[in-house]
């Protein structure tokens, strides 16, 4: 087991710190006061960040920590840990891990014995849920759906009974597809597209997907996508919804993945850790 009382420790910490979505001023007095004291910010792209930084005029050092680098940067942040030396961790924007780089990090901080302690912010996927008109609880949050349509259509196939809102990221130029994709696999249930949180042209386009589609192809900026539950309420196949641990990895790997790859996709998406993950693959429980 592991124990942590965040605020009675006096050792070097790891701070996940969320920043603004678009807007500024939604940084929070304590997010401002971490990274001003922090030794080190690791961010997601060092360049993004230090406009944030300029404009509240804080000048901790800065590293970079992106989906490219994450297994040599974590390690270099624990040994920065080691030295004593405070990490906080931002992404471009909203909250660092949510569809963002950062778990890997996270566990190895925890298995090192560092405290990680989370700095409340600004996060797309709740704004967009709670003014979406839809059911706020239960919801289930999956991110971003996999870029390959067959890939989406089967990862949607596995929801498509869940009773809980469901709520993705996706970028402009696929929400067309990704929205008839939806149409196709769960049905005109509905849904609220919520584009540019914050910003000047924040808009929330709310009725059903029929209804959606046409419109959200004509728009741009950062989108969230609320889609209502499933109206009868069957429970879903687990073995369909969540294959075995051996299966899901292999299903990655046949795809193109390295075994370490899958490992890690697969350790995120269980919400398991990575070694956990490793031993059931190579039958080391």
């Amino acid at each position: 087991m592991n124990q942590q009382k965040s605020f009675e420790s006096e050792r070097a910490t790891l701070y996940i710190v969320a920043t603004p979505i678009g807007n500024l001023s939604e940084l929070t007095p304590r997010a401002k006061e971490i990274l001003e004291n922090a030794d080190v910010i690791a961010a997601e792209d060092t360049r993004n960040t230090m406009k944030l930084l300029s404009h509240f005029q804080i000048d901790t050092r800065l590293i970079a920590h992106h989906k490219f680098n994450e297994s040599a940067s974590s390690k270099g942040i624990v040994s920065l840990l080691r030295e004593g030396k405070s990490v906080a961790v931002v992404s471009d924007a909203g909250y660092p891990l949510i569809s963002d780089p950062g778990s890997e990090l996270v566990q190895e901080v925890i298995e090192a014995g560092y405290p990680v302690v989370p700095v409340s912010g600004s996060n797309a996927m709740l704004n967009a849920l709670v003014a979406s008109g839809l059911s706020p609880q239960p919801f289930l949050f999956y991110g971003f759906l996999p870029s390959n349509e067959r890939q989406r259509i089967r990862e949607l196939q596995t929801l498509r009974h869940y009773p809980m809102t469901l709520v993705f990221y996706e970028a402009p130029h696929r929400i067309e597809k990704m929205l008839n994709n939806c149409l196709e696999v769960l049905g005109d249930r509905p849904m609220c597209l919520a584009r540019e949180l914050t910003k000047k042209h924040e808009e929330f386009l709310r009725g059903t997907i029929q209804e959606v589609l046409p419109v959200a192809a004509t728009r741009k900026g950062e989108m969230v996508v609320i889609i209502a539950g499933d109206e009868e309420k069957k429970a879903p196949d687990v073995t369909q919804a969540m294959p075995l641990i051996k299966e899901h990895i292999q299903s990655y790997v046949s795809e193109g993945m390295t075994t370490n790859e899958a490992i890690k996709r697969v350790a995120r998406e269980r919400g398991m850790s990575k070694n956990e993950i490793y031993k059931e693959y190579h039958g080391l429980n």
